[in-house]
């Protein structure tokens, strides 16, 4: 999967704006639409997790996935939260809604959840997991300039978040469990997992990168 979406993964590091946030040159507005968005995905993407940790086979791994569910829709949600009310950023300038690349991923995702095959629905829900830390760990080595210079800048604690160990060891974990997933399914349910795979990091390119250059809807 992680070979198989290579090219995917060097366009996501190269998008605008994510070299912008990690240099600390991302306008505070655009910065604002990225949370305010990532939070609405991260209600749908509880709701993805929750739908797979019921249909795990293992409980063990099902309590695992629970738990990713519970942490994103309180404790990563409260971190939104208190970026988007802290006073920092921008006040709103309209009601809050999904744009076209967040609702087409967390629709995906939990119609994948909801009714594809196990392994098929775990492999679509971990570039969320993967790809975020990998990409924080980048952000974390660009930003440290940025960081050290301002630790209360409005940033930091989105990339503190996701280079956080707490957040690394849960994303090996994840990993692990699509493993077990892969080694268990048919070899369709495998190639269908890689599918899943390469669509999900697909909505990952275009959730970031809508942030700083958005598609509205039609006739907006």
């Amino acid at each position: 999967m992680w070979a198989e979406t290579e090219r995917l993964r060097k366009s996501i590091d190269e998008l605008e704006f994510l070299r912008r946030l990690g240099d600390g040159t991302l306008p505070l507005d655009v910065f604002r639409t990225y949370i305010e968005q990532d939070a609405l995905y991260l209600a749908g993407y509880a709701k993805a997790l929750a739908l797979l940790a019921a249909r795990c086979p293992d409980p063990v791994t099902g309590g695992f996935w629970a738990r990713c569910a519970a942490t994103a829709a309180t404790v990563e949600l409260s971190l939104h939260e208190g970026l988007l009310t802290g006073g920092t950023l921008p006040e709103p300038v309209g009601p809050v809604t999904h744009s076209p690349a967040c609702l087409g991923y967390v629709s995906y995702l939990i119609a994948a959840a909801a009714t594809e095959p196990y392994p098929v629905a775990a492999a679509a829900v971990l570039p969320c997991f993967w790809i975020y830390a990998d990409v924080g760990r980048r952000l974390a080595a660009s930003a440290k300039d940025v960081l050290a210079g301002d630790p209360s800048h409005p940033y930091a604690q989105w990339v503190a978040a996701y280079d956080a160990p707490e957040f690394q060891e849960e994303v090996v974990a994840a990993c692990a469990a699509v493993d077990r997933a892969a080694q268990d399914a048919t070899e369709s349910e495998r190639a269908a997992m890689l599918d899943a795979f390469v669509i999900a990091s697909r909505y990952e390119l275009m959730f970031w990168d809508t942030a700083l250059h958005p598609t509205p809807w039609p006739a907006a």
